[in-house]
């Protein structure tokens, strides 16, 4: 168990593979909100 082992996360970390022990981190979609678009009555 250790750099060589798929299935831990050292392994995966060396390997450079990811999966279920290490998920990737999903990127939150960026939602762009430019300022002074809201109109005051």
């Amino acid at each position: 168990m250790g750099k060589g082992d798929r299935k831990t996360r050292k392994g995966k970390l060396t390997k450079g593979t990811f999966g279920v022990s290490r998920p990737k981190k999903k990127k939150k979609p960026q939602v762009e909100q430019s300022k002074g678009s809201k109109k005051k009555k």
